[in-house]
């Protein structure tokens, strides 16, 4: 059940909350966006990682009072990882920093995390300005995250967004293995597959500032976006994957097969060899890969537990490892 306000204040003063910005050549945002997270969090810290910029991007969030560090792997999921591993907080709310998004919608995230005893709270992009939020982007969206919401439960409506709030038992436990963009599909699935509590909050999508360039190309990210979702599924849902490839596999052989076969019982007689090998081989693969993802199914049983595990070994937010609230 939810908290009253005076609870759900109490609770927020409480605990510690870090601002993570992961940061390149933004310049012209970085500065905004940090003031405007410690207006809208006056008592969280924030942090930018710098990820190779060429710009004056460190220097300008510096100046504007975020503790700046730098990460040298190129890739905004090999700088989210080196975040979470570093900094150190029950509250953790992770933005983009080209001031795309919006900042006086932190507070009600990081209330709702807390109120609700959440893991993750996704801040919902909702704009009517296409500038802000391109055509091609908000379709590839629409698509990427249907299809992962399909398979591993419709919970979320934006996998794509980059602005959440997340409990510090999310990111001790999320295993980051992600070096791109693909990071947020990642963060979904996390959450999905563990049956985490989780929430939606809409948020307005602000228009890039003069000097601000996305960094994300539609089709060459969204073709890795689309591989990782299909690892996920080979990782995830082994069993489904690999019982959907020996059907396919299987189908094959039988329209290859079955004409090859009834032309052996009318006349004695295999003339086409070689597709017969084919179509058996064929078979024999699809025998593997049934029986491959009944072992994978195994397996990744026991790696849920594991991470269920490692989840569960961090208190809720706001409590201790007994479960009773901070003081």
């Amino acid at each position: 059940m939810g908290q009253s306000l005076a609870e759900t204040s109490e609770r927020l003063d409480s605990v510690s909350i870090a601002v993570l910005v992961p940061c390149f050549n933004e310049e012209a945002a970085i500065g905004l966006v940090v003031k405007d997270f410690k207006n809208a969090l006056p008592g969280a810290e924030i942090y930018v990682f710098d990820n190779n910029s060429t710009d004056g991007t460190s220097e300008v969030a510096a100046a504007a009072g975020a503790i700046v560090r730098r990460e040298g792997q190129q890739g905004k999921g090999n700088v989210v990882r080196r975040m979470f591993a570093d900094v150190e907080a029950d509250v953790y709310v992770l933005v983009d920093g080209d001031n795309t998004y919006q900042a006086s919608a932190a507070r009600g995230m990081v209330e709702a995390l807390v109120s609700e005893s959440l893991d993750m709270v996704t801040g919902c992009r909702v704009t009517d300005t296409k500038d802000a939020y391109r055509r091609g982007h908000r379709l590839g969206n629409k698509a990427l995250t249907g299809l992962v919401t399909t398979i591993f439960g419709k919970r979320t409506t934006d996998i794509l967004s980059g602005y959440r709030v997340l409990s510090r038992r999310f990111v001790k436990s999320f295993p980051a293995l992600s070096r791109g963009f693909e990071i947020e599909t990642e963060l979904t699935v996390h959450a999905l597959e563990l049956r985490m509590p989780i929430a939606d909050h809409s948020t307005e999508y602000l228009d890039r500032l003069p000097g601000s360039a996305s960094k994300l190309n539609t089709f060459r990210d969204g073709a890795k976006i689309m591989m990782v979702i299909l690892n996920l599924v080979k990782e995830e849902r082994p069993l489904q994957f690999f019982l959907t490839l020996s059907g396919v596999l299987a189908a094959t052989a039988l329209v290859l097969g079955v004409p090859i076969f009834v032309e052996f019982l009318a006349t004695g007689l295999v003339p086409r060899f070689p597709t017969a090998i084919l179509a058996a081989s064929l078979v024999i693969l699809a025998a593997l890969s049934f029986f491959a993802g009944l072992i994978l199914e195994m397996v990744t049983l026991g790696r849920r537990e594991m991470k269920r595990l490692a989840y569960l070994s961090f208190s809720a937010v706001g409590q201790s490892k007994h479960g009773k609230s901070r003081r």
